[in-house]
């Protein structure tokens, strides 16, 4: 008990130890709460850097004029109170990344009605009867992207062949990308999916899980061209399990999210990785650079009165050894 005690006791001072200084504002500071979730894989290890890079960056710009504070939950009850400390201490924008929507919705609606003007990004909420700013990748387009790639590569390779399909996790956002990533590779009839037509696995974004999957597929198909498995991370697992396998039939792979791993792979011209898909780490810093014009007037804060929110969509990128470098930030985490 005193365990726990001295626990709770640690972690409310930690936490008084921010907002303290958020306390000491004064009234024409504009301060941005970023709520995101903790860094329990590489994108999300990637929103946390992006997060905490922005808020460096947006407080050197505008010292003394904004302030910007950055907590991490590792999971929604502690998201939830998390926001809820940021309200306590006269937030001016909410910009949150829902651990998971359906929870998170309400305390969303809190802040809101309190006046905290909200961006939600990726992941929007469930209610969508209020004022805020929805900002997301775009899942369809690349599900659309990552097919036109992939099927023009498999009949350039091999003319069609066959392929092994892994999803992330039965959500809405999975079955978008694999919803447009099929609609493309259908379009070649020489291209046959292992699994059956639009059939895949959920990989669940974990290279672990990744690499157990294309371990099945290996000892399930004599003959795989190529993987699509949605992810950079998983990606990493396909191609150790691939590697280890010692078998050279395949001849393309690809993940997804734009990984630095798979970047640095693709610029060091990589056979068997020459592609990934942009769904970065880095739109929290989109969002809240949006709350940022909002705060300097650069954007209407209008939203916020609107009975329904907005949606800003941030497009997908087919990233190749031609555009690759553009995107690579060697100190990022991800």
């Amino acid at each position: 008990m005193k365990k726990l005690l001295m626990v709770c006791l640690i972690a409310l001072f930690a936490i008084s130890g921010v907002f303290a200084a958020g306390q000491k504002d004064g009234e024409n500071v504009k301060h941005i709460g970023v709520a995101i979730p903790s860094a329990d894989h590489g994108w999300t290890g990637g929103i946390v850097w992006w997060a905490n890079k922005r808020a460096k960056e947006i407080e050197a710009e505008y010292g003394g004029k904004v302030k910007v504070s950055v907590v991490t939950a590792n999971g929604p009850s502690t998201q939830i109170q998390a926001v809820e400390n940021l309200m306590s201490i006269g937030i001016d924008y909410l910009v949150i990344l829902p651990h998971e929507s359906a929870p998170l919705t309400p305390i969303v609606k809190e802040a809101h009605d309190a006046g905290i003007k909200c961006i939600v990004v990726d992941r929007g909420l469930t209610d969508t009867g209020f004022g805020y700013v929805n900002l997301a990748g775009d899942n369809p387009g690349f599900g659309t992207l990552s097919g036109k790639w992939m099927a023009k590569e498999m009949m350039a390779k091999s003319k069609g062949g066959n392929i092994v399909c892994m999803g992330g996790l039965p959500v809405p956002i999975d079955k978008e990308r694999m919803d447009g990533f099929f609609a493309e590779i259908d379009k070649e009839s020489s291209i046959v999916n292992l699994l059956g037509k639009d059939k895949y696995e959920f990989a669940d974004w974990s290279t672990q899980k990744g690499l157990e999957l294309m371990e099945t597929f290996l000892s399930q198909y004599p003959k795989i061209d190529a993987v699509f498995c949605q992810d950079d991370d998983v990606l990493r697992g396909v191609l150790q399990a691939y590697k280890e396998s010692g078998r050279s039939d395949s001849h393309t792979f690809l993940g997804g999210a734009g990984s630095k791993v798979v970047m640095k792979m693709i610029m060091d011209g990589d056979p068997l990785v020459r592609a990934t898909v942009t769904y970065h780490p880095m739109m929290i810093a989109d969002g809240m650079n949006y709350a940022l014009d909002v705060a300097m007037g650069k954007k209407s804060a209008d939203f916020h009165n609107a009975s329904a929110p907005i949606s800003v969509v941030i497009p997908s990128v087919l990233l190749t050894k031609d555009n690759v470098a553009d995107y690579y930030e060697a100190d990022s985490v991800y």
